[in-house]
């Protein structure tokens, strides 16, 4: 087999594993990594202050978009980036070390396991279980406590906006921003 084609092929074995491996967090999260448009991150950031310090968590981070736009928007902030799925997880952190912002860190991990307590805001485009299991954290672990939040698409049900927009984007998608756990 001439080197081309074995170089051919081993691309697309590579192409078809992370596929895969995309598929098969899919089936397991539930959810697949859905990239932010331009547009809906627009509204987000403008939710988030740029002088906002402290630690910024982005929950969901797919391919890190999001929160390459957060580490740039807030120097004086720790941005952490969550992702469960290895494949988005990977290009977020190949992003997140060729952008060159020590502000920005990417984990592949859960969440829900996380510890917020020294968080500042959350940013997160989920899905209804992970919204509502944000939710049970959330008022379990810091009841009452000023903490920024912006969602995208995903609401907090039950919870008091205290903003709301809706991006420019071809389905309308609504942004809120929340600032206080109830």
């Amino acid at each position: 087999m001439p080197l081309r084609d074995a170089l051919a092929l081993v691309v697309l074995s590579l192409l078809a594993l992370g596929a895969l491996s995309i598929v098969i967090s899919t089936l397991r999260l539930g959810i697949s990594p859905m990239p932010t448009s331009r547009a809906v991150r627009a509204v987000m950031l403008d939710f988030v202050p740029p002088s906002l310090g402290g630690e910024v968590h982005e929950l969901g981070a797919a391919w890190g978009g999001v929160a390459l736009a957060l580490a740039r928007r807030c120097p004086a902030a720790r941005v952490v980036a969550w992702e469960r799925s290895a494949v988005p997880f990977a290009v977020a952190w190949l992003r997140a070390r060729a952008s060159g912002l020590a502000n920005l860190e990417v984990r592949r991990a859960d969440f829900l396991e996380a510890d917020f307590s020294r968080a500042t805001a959350l940013v997160c485009y989920l899905w209804t279980g992970g919204m509502r299991a944000l939710d049970e954290k959330l008022r379990r672990e810091l009841p009452g406590r000023p903490l920024l939040i912006v969602t995208n698409t995903f609401l907090l049900h039950g919870w008091p906006e205290s903003a709301s927009a809706t991006a420019p984007d071809l389905y309308r998608t609504k942004v809120a921003r929340y600032d206080r756990v109830p």
